[in-house]
């Protein structure tokens, strides 16, 4: 039996786990098939493990609902900034944690010692110049290829509400251009301030939500020129602000993250 925290950034849902006050002897693969599963396990998109790091304050593990693990997550690393100030391991407002995409740097705005935003340096945007003409069902879609940590495949669309993600996602997620697999955005482009995102998250499916996603959508849109450097992304869970800071050739983004519950359970 181990304890864990579930938990939700902008309606990407996790359960979270300490790994400093847990051992497991399970295969991680199937412990997070079991616990995303929402009939049979505690129901989330993903598995965080929270651990010590040697190069960093914190160091955090993700493993996708498929039990693939992931590079980055930037609704979940909101989740584990969260979880360790309010959880007393940490007394710092600005800290570093490791992920398999590197060291990401996090600020909290911080008030009657509850976390209310967490702002993340998500680090540089890795533009491939990769422009994909893919058909589909006679219809042509062009895609752009972008790296945050993980891969993205970012899609324009006149009406992001209307668009089958369902039916085009997982065709862009496994197509040929993509061995590795990859996350697809589909963006709407509001105006120069706002965009509508929706996420196919590779090993996931569509949620609620993407940090990464949000911040590959913005760097494509930008880059377009169809939008400024400083956007509100809007997306199925809740809005994301991203701001890219060109001189640094960075992203940052701010947003929320909820503790929803916590609890023990037992492998079975």
């Amino acid at each position: 039996m181990f304890s864990f925290c579930k938990m939700q950034g902008i309606g990407n849902d996790f359960v979270v786990i300490d790994c400093t006050e847990n051992e497991f002897e399970y295969s991680l693969e199937v412990l997070s098939q079991f616990l995303c599963d929402r009939h049979y396990g505690v129901g989330a998109d993903g598995v965080i493990l929270v651990d010590e790091s040697e190069i960093a304050d914190f160091k955090m593990r993700i493993f996708n609902s498929d039990g693939t693990e992931a590079q980055m997550c930037g609704n979940g690393i909101r989740c584990v900034a969260k979880y360790v100030f309010e959880k007393h391991k940490t007394d710092k407002t600005e800290f570093s944690i490791e992920t398999l995409a590197g060291v990401k740097k996090v600020k909290l705005e911080v008030e009657n010692q509850t976390v209310l935003f967490t702002t993340v340096n998500m680090g540089e945007p890795e533009i491939e110049n990769l422009q994909y003409i893919i058909e589909i069902e006679n219809k042509q879609y062009k895609v752009h290829s972008i790296s945050m940590g993980n891969p993205h495949a970012v899609c324009f669309v006149k009406d992001v509400e209307d668009f089958e993600v369902e039916k085009i996602g997982p065709i862009l997620e496994n197509y040929k251009y993509f061995p590795h697999k990859t996350n697809v955005e589909f963006v709407e482009i509001v105006d120069d301030k706002n965009i509508k995102l929706r996420v196919w998250e590779r090993g996931v499916g569509e949620t609620n939500a993407c940090g990464t996603g949000a911040c590959a959508g913005t760097m494509i849109a930008i880059k377009e020129k169809l939008t400024g450097n400083d956007v509100t992304v809007n997306l199925k869970g809740g809005n994301l602000q991203i701001h890219y800071d060109k001189t640094e050739n960075v992203m940052e983004m701010t947003g929320e993250a909820q503790i929803v519950f916590e609890g023990k359970i037992e492998m079975m």
